[in-house]
């Protein structure tokens, strides 16, 4: 019985490395395959029929140079990567889900799932890399690839979800969830879960979340359509999350402005010309200087905040071009 665990183990062994040769090289003879792998042309010949049954495409070359090669086909087997490309590939998909480049959530989940079988000498190679990359400041709030792995790995686990959240005022709570959906809107994430202290959905930033360690609980998820989640979430958002609301008129048709903001906010057609705009934000200043980023003329219909923030803009403008009118009038009448 021992033996024959030990040849189980040996070829299963012998097809991994079988594998791993395949995804290296476009072409490889019979004879070198036997030959790297230690058997005879015949044992290769029943190898590369395994990988076939386990749904590996090895496509075969007859004649006596005969060989194989690893083909695509119709599923996505298994992949095995050595350690570099291990770290290569953890980075990578981490720098892409804040990318904004539409495929945010997909490289969370296949991020989650390949740190989940990471040694840890390859994690701490990964969490290296990440600590010793610098990147230029811009608008986007640093995310924390840590916090949101673990909140899809949540997901797609269907498992609870416990963690510290801290709310827009700065105070501090302990939430208990079941995790249904990420969602990313501009250079934030936010996550769909069911609260199960308020028995209701309710939207959290993801990076206002501190995660406590896996519940190993697991839950059934409710059915909920993406267009249902996204509307919800944004609805939620736009009505609560933020700390300052506002409603402007804008100048310009709804379906001009729903092009140029790029992300989806209450937007309402007064007539052909004009358009009411609901939406919010925790910097009253970066959605004044935002909103002028429309080039058209803005009215604030509610929000004081927002008001003040565009006088304080406009203060800026009129110092900032009387400065340079003053420089422009001293270079044309010098002394």
């Amino acid at each position: 019985m021992t033996g024959k665990i030990e040849n189980m183990l040996e070829t299963s062994a012998r097809l991994l490395e079988l594998l791993s040769l395949l995804q290296v090289k476009r072409d490889w003879t019979s004879a070198e395959l036997a030959d790297r792998l230690g058997v005879s042309t015949r044992t290769v010949r029943a190898d590369v029929g395994k990988l076939r049954s386990l749904g590996y495409p090895v496509d075969a070359r007859p004649g006596v140079a005969g060989g194989y090669r690893l083909a695509a086909g119709t599923a996505m087997p298994p992949l095995l990567l050595d350690d570099d490309e291990a770290v290569a590939v953890a980075v990578g998909l981490g720098a892409v889900a804040t990318r904004g480049l539409g495929v945010e959530e997909t490289s969370l989940t296949a991020l989650a799932k390949l740190e989940q079988v990471l040694p840890s000498r390859l994690r701490r190679r990964v969490e290296a890399v990440r600590e010793a990359t610098s990147v230029v400041p811009g608008i986007e709030p640093s995310l924390d690839l840590a916090v949101l792995g673990a909140v899809a790995a949540a997901i797609r686990g269907h498992e609870r979800l416990r963690f510290g959240y801290t709310k827009p005022g700065g105070s501090e709570a302990a939430r208990r969830t079941e995790p249904q959906r990420l969602v990313s809107w501009g250079a934030l994430w936010y996550l769909l879960a069911w609260d199960l202290d308020r028995d209701d959905w309710r939207v959290f930033r993801v990076d206002r979340m501190t995660p406590h360690p896996p519940t190993g609980a697991r839950f059934r998820p409710r059915v909920i359509s993406e267009d249902t989640v996204v509307e919800y979430v944004v609805r939620r958002i736009v009505r609560g999350a933020w700390t300052y609301r506002a409603r402007v008129l804008v100048h310009a048709p709804a379906a001009d402005v729903a092009a140029k903001i790029q992300v989806p906010v209450d937007i309402e057609a007064v007539d052909e010309s004009t358009c009411r705009v609901e939406l919010g934000s925790d910097d009253p200043d970066g959605l004044a200087l935002w909103l002028t980023r429309l080039g058209v003329d803005v009215e604030v219909i509610e929000g004081d905040e927002l008001a003040a923030a565009f006088e304080r803009l406009a203060t800026r403008f009129r110092r900032a071009a009387g400065t340079a009118a003053r420089r422009e009038s001293g270079r044309s009448h010098p002394s």
